[in-house]
């Protein structure tokens, strides 16, 4: 019987082993890809994080670039590689684990390549488990192509003719940017209004100021923190304002509904459009941990990653405790605190 099985092998996971290894622990990392990195090598090819490299050292390894550099997503995985070779983590993977059951003082992890047994387990799946699309959706007509952002890779994959982008967040604004830049019309989905941030200010990098600030230290359960969840997110480093303001692009509020080619909008009726973007976000998904208490979003009910199971925890999820727990350089705050909450209880 193993002490930890962590499920997932991304910042999230790796983060928690480097720290069970330091506890001498006996665990295992499984993950359902194939390779390390791959959650970050799916993503859209011109993927760059908005956190410069200093900000994204994982715990016992600096990030592998200059400081003020934005890594892209391939960087962004081979580091997740060489961390691992330079760790030796035990790593399971093809493994994609769909039930989680609790027996007394032990765990059963159930999977196609069979059973694991194990005393505890860290969750470190992430946020990103359903891509949502709205329901009405499936009405629209079959030769209008929909894609989520989660599938997206480039504009290359879109039909010829004019498309549709929706959502107001982060990828939104990136994938409009990109597919804007075609000799096609581009219809815009989602609120204009969004507060902007660039990515440097007075000649720091934004997340030096943040750091400066505390912002990214406010935790969920404080006044400001819950402010700042329940808040919209700004956009960080996308020049929104420049981006609608191309000729090409028309913006169309919400989507309301769709029958067949006509798509409804705040302000428009659309009946000329071949491709469609779902930037619309995800949906969590924890059906498969048996016994597990859920709060109204969706999420696990937990303590800074501790849930309501003796023996189970979790990381990687949207303000675990502060809007720092999304970060990749913050993720070794919480897997810190997960570690010392362990070595406690031994």
């Amino acid at each position: 019987m193993l002490d930890f099985v962590v499920v997932g092998a991304a910042q999230a996971g790796l983060a928690m082993a480097y720290y069970l290894k330091k506890q001498n622990k006996d665990f295992l990392v499984v993950d359902k890809e194939s390779e390390i990195g791959a959650s970050w090598l799916s993503r859209w090819d011109s993927l760059t994080l908005f956190t410069p490299s200093e900000f994204n050292n994982m715990p016992g390894m600096e990030f592998p670039a200059e400081k003020g550099h934005y890594p892209s997503k391939t960087e962004v995985a081979q580091y997740f590689k060489e961390y691992v070779e330079k760790f030796k983590f035990p790593i399971q993977l093809n493994t994609f684990v769909e039930n989680i059951s609790h027996h007394d003082d032990h765990f059963i992890l159930k999977s196609p390549q069979g059973e694991i047994v194990t005393k505890n387990v860290v969750i470190a799946t992430g946020p990103f488990h359903i891509p949502y699309t709205p329901p009405f959706s499936k009405k629209i007509a079959e030769d209008i192509f929909q894609i989520h952002s989660n599938y997206y890779k480039n504009s290359g994959q879109l039909q010829e003719g004019n498309a549709m982008v929706v959502g107001a967040g982060d990828s939104g604004f990136q994938i409009l940017d990109e597919v804007s830049r075609d000799d096609r019309k581009v219809y815009f989905s989602g609120a204009t209004n969004v507060k902007v941030l660039p990515q440097e200010i007075l000649g720091k990098t934004l997340w030096w100021w943040f750091t400066k600030s505390g912002f990214l230290s406010f935790s969920r359960d404080t006044w400001l923190g819950k402010k700042i969840s329940k808040s919209r997110q700004p956009v960080i480093g996308t020049p929104v304002k420049k981006i609608l303001e191309r000729e090409n692009v028309i913006p169309v509020g919400k989507t309301k509904n769709a029958e067949g080619e006509l798509i409804i909008t705040d302000k428009k009726k659309i009946k000329d459009l071949k491709n469609i973007i779902w930037a619309t976000g995800y949906r969590p998904n924890f059906s498969w941990i048996e016994g597990l208490e859920l709060a109204k979003n969706g999420y696990p009910k937990h303590y800074r990653g501790v849930s309501n199971i003796k023996g189970l925890y979790f990381i990687g999820l949207p303000w675990l405790h502060t809007r720092g727990s999304a970060t990749l350089g913050g993720i070794k705050k919480d897997a810190k605190y997960l570690s010392d909450y362990i070595s406690n209880l031994t």
